[in-house]
């Protein structure tokens, strides 16, 4: 699986502890940025392009990096078809995969280090979609709103 990666200067300083983590995993990191944890920048111009990269199929998921999480979990979330949380324990991180189809996990990077990196990461890179009636009764409701503002 190819997983886009994308942080501001705030979560920089554990990017590369992610893109180790998802090669650890057999996948494949695609780094969207930044490159640089001295620059100060704005988080939302790399959240959009890892959620591009998830929207138009060059990567099958996403992980976003910014101070808190919070920020970039935000941005992904007005994206069509982009479902993001702020993960910073295995449970939700696999969890929201398997019964809330999430594609795209956020970290904070001022919340978390590298050691919870290291078993947060492969918990979502590890998790499929579960796929029962209950949960796809959800998720429709979710399409609904993103799709008409509303459940229909």
């Amino acid at each position: 699986m190819r997983v886009a990666v994308a942080s501001d200067h705030a979560g920089f300083g554990i990017k590369q502890a992610v893109m180790d983590a998802i090669r650890e995993a057999g996948h494949e990191p695609l780094d969207c940025g930044t490159q640089d944890g001295t620059t100060r920048v704005d988080f939302p111009d790399f959240a959009e392009k890892a959620g591009q990269a998830v929207q138009n199929g060059e990567a099958e998921r996403a992980v976003m990096i910014c101070g808190s999480g919070v920020g970039v979990c935000i941005t992904a979330n007005k994206m069509k078809g982009i479902y993001a949380s702020v993960c910073h324990d295995t449970y939700s991180a696999h969890q929201g995969v398997e019964h809330d189809n999430m594609n795209t996990l956020c970290l904070g990077g001022r919340i978390i280090g590298v050691e919870l990196v290291k078993e947060i990461v492969p918990a979502f890179l590890a998790a499929s979609y579960c796929g029962e009636d209950r949960f796809n009764r959800r998720i429709n409701k979710i399409k609904s709103i993103e799709q008409n503002g509303k459940i229909e």
